[in-house]
């Protein structure tokens, strides 16, 4: 038998492995318990264990779980119309993933634009530092050479922009440009959000040229800033988003929401998912959303969050030279460091305290949005430890 590993090798893992989790808390093999201030990347929305979630999952499966897109499914229809009554879409196609939402996305951009007679406006305007996932389609929309090396030739039709160079975006957008894809605020790329005024420029300029819009709140939604999704701090809406993390709290679920009009390509046959929407995934997001679309639920989130940047700048400030800035929105913060951010990362081990680097040498606090104040406080308390360690 061969020494390969059976389980292929692409991830750098922690030699760390958690049995159950409580809340905010990771608890290992050992027993130890690891404040989780990662929350699987922004997917524990909830946090872990959520009584609320593994209610409506248990009551789901002791009815049905799969029965395919060739029929209608009610708890699909119930989270798509609870999506549509919060938000700027008119229809909903569900996915597994962020990926996969990214790859409609693009499908269906492009559909719009042969639908309406014109099937050579095909080219989407991305931005450096982008994440949106890592099929092929989604890697040559991102275009960094760390993604694609190897991989072959790319899906053409991709330009990348540098980030939140205006000039270059008006310079590039033309009557021909099919779509403009973006992350409100980057998440990969190092909790890096686009000001608002530049948000709204971009939809003046689609809205001049005909190009759709598509926004990947992929990380930076489903209440993760304080508001449902991250557009909305700049009052204007999309033609197309992508949705997924915390929309399943933790369950494999995804979603693309759309206009009416932009939707209008894809008819019957044009796109499809055998577990997409399936009744487990949507009984979950459900509830999910019927938590996080209260008006009291991101009032608290964003409460939190400014709790947590004032106690982050204080950090900073303890610690120059491991810590330059705060940056983010809500519960979605960086600290961008001065050192590794994954020296960081493994810092926190030895404090029981888990987080994610991210590019532009950023650490990332993505935790649940149910965290409470005394978890905060404990949270940057072990930071403080582990930059210690560091500093030293």
């Amino acid at each position: 038998m061969s020494d390969f590993p059976h389980v292929l090798p692409t991830y750098n893992r922690a030699p760390i492995s958690f049995e159950r989790g409580e809340g905010v808390w990771a608890i290992a093999q050992d027993g130890t318990r690891y404040l989780d201030m990662g929350a699987g990347i922004a997917v524990n929305a909830l946090g872990h264990a959520n009584p609320d979630l593994i209610a409506a999952l248990t009551e789901q499966a002791g009815r049905i779980w799969h029965v395919s897109n060739l029929y209608s499914i009610p708890e699909q229809e119930r989270l798509a119309t609870l999506l549509v009554d919060n938000t700027f879409a008119d229809t909903v196609f569900f996915t597994n993933s962020g990926t996969e939402a990214a790859e409609l996305a693009i499908k269906m951009a492009r559909k719009f634009w042969d639908h309406e007679g014109q099937p050579e406006r095909v080219e989407i305007l991305t931005f450096e530092g982008a994440f949106h996932g890592r099929s092929t389609g989604a890697i040559a929309a991102a275009g960094s050479e760390k993604m694609v090396k190897g991989f072959g030739p790319l899906m053409p039709g991709f330009r990348q922009l540098p980030f939140g160079d205006m000039e270059a975006l008006r310079a590039a957008i033309t009557d021909s440009t099919c779509g403009v894809m973006i992350e409100p605020i980057q998440g990969e790329g190092g909790i890096r959000p686009l000001p608002d005024e530049d948000l709204r420029e971009i939809r003046a300029l689609c809205d001049k040229t005909g190009a759709l819009l598509i926004f990947d709140e992929v990380q930076c939604g489903m209440g993760r800033t304080g508001r449902l999704f991250a557009h909305e701090f700049a009052g204007i809406t999309p033609d197309i988003m992508m949705v997924a993390k915390g929309i399943g709290g933790g369950f494999p679920l995804g979603a693309v929401l759309a206009t009416q009009k932009a939707a209008a390509g894809m008819v019957t046959g044009t796109h499809g998912s055998t577990y997409g929407g399936n009744p487990l995934a949507c009984a979950v997001g459900a509830r999910v959303m019927q938590i996080v679309a209260e008006p009291a639920f991101l009032a608290e989130v964003s409460r939190k969050g400014a709790l947590m940047r004032q106690k982050l700048e204080g950090l900073v400030a303890a610690h120059p030279n491991v810590f330059e800035s705060v940056r983010g929105q809500g519960l979605m913060l960086g600290l961008k460091c001065k050192v590794a951010p994954a020296d960081m990362v493994r810092a926190g081990y030895g404090q029981q305290i888990l987080t994610v680097a991210a590019a532009d040498n950023v650490l990332r606090l993505l935790p649940p949005l149910n965290i409470t104040d005394a978890e905060i406080s404990e949270a940057v308390a072990r930071l403080d430890k582990a930059a210690g360690v560091l500093d030293g």
